[in-house]
């Protein structure tokens, strides 16, 4: 079973590991079978399950009942769920919304934020509830974003992404997630921290790499995000199949095979 114990040990023996989104007990069973390191019940499943356009309509229920989903068929991975849009504004809402999370199995309650989720990161913490925060492109402020752009250019804004990402881990965040981050900041982040730092379209030098589980099988509508590479049909997937898709991610994250200069941004 994978552990935060697992996931610092890879860090400190330059180990990288895996995450994938998921959101049902048969993907969940697929990538237990791949040995995916972590996974995410993230609330991308608004746009991938629901059909909306966006996160923000996914209420705490529908994380409980999709994370109770994986925790009922999962063995090895670690499982970080989504505290949604708006559900943890307060501190008593955040620690009753991260309480249903934990109760219905998750190990890590995901948050999106900087230097100003520090008092949250800490009550969690002493509560006994890992955090990993989520810095870049968080998608719950596309419309303080106006739109889905890449975060930390400048080297004013890239400061401030390195400040924050410090003072969470100082606060007792567990895990960061950095999400369309020029390549050479997240590098940066991951070595200035001490706590394990997973990557989406961040470059090749974080701890670890996620993907949205329906982009890496090519279940895209429209533009493909540079930083997803469909591992489906990729031709060392010789089985053809998903749960060989899973593997060959799992494999090609673990031999720095992926991601690529092509996947990142600078």
């Amino acid at each position: 079973m994978t552990t935060l114990s697992t996931l610092n040990k890879f860090k400190k023996d330059g180990v990288k590991f895996t995450c994938l989104t998921c959101y049902d007990a048969m993907f969940a069973r697929m990538m237990d079978n791949a040995q995916i390191d972590t996974i995410l019940i993230g609330d991308s499943l608004g746009m991938v399950v629901q059909g909306h356009d966006s996160t923000l309509p996914v209420s705490v229920d529908d994380m409980a009942y999709h994370t109770a989903n994986i925790a009922r068929s999962n063995k090895h991975a670690l499982i970080l769920a989504d505290l949604p849009f708006m559900s943890y504004v307060t501190l008593p809402d955040a620690v009753a919304n991260s309480r249903k999370l934990m109760q219905a199995g998750a190990h890590v309650i995901k948050i999106e934020g900087g230097s100003e989720l520090c008092d949250l990161v800490k009550t969690l913490a002493q509560a006994g509830t890992p955090t990993c925060v989520h810095l870049g492109l968080t998608p719950q402020s596309v419309n303080v974003f106006g739109g889905y752009k890449i975060q930390g250019r400048g080297d004013a804004a890239a400061e401030k992404l390195l400040t924050d990402a410090k003072a969470v881990v100082e606060a007792g965040a567990a895990l960061l997630v950095l999400e369309c981050v020029p390549a050479e900041l997240a590098k940066a982040v991951t070595e200035a921290v001490a706590v394990p730092v997973i990557g989406i379209g961040a470059g090749a030098d974080t701890d670890g790499q996620v993907l949205v589980m329906h982009d890496m099988l090519g279940m895209v509508h429209g533009r493909v995000p540079r930083f997803v590479h469909d591992f489906l049909t990729d031709e060392r997937n010789s089985a053809g199949s998903i749960e060989g898709a899973f593997a060959l991610y799992q494999q090609s994250v673990r031999d720095g095979s992926f991601p690529t200069e092509q996947h990142q941004f600078s």
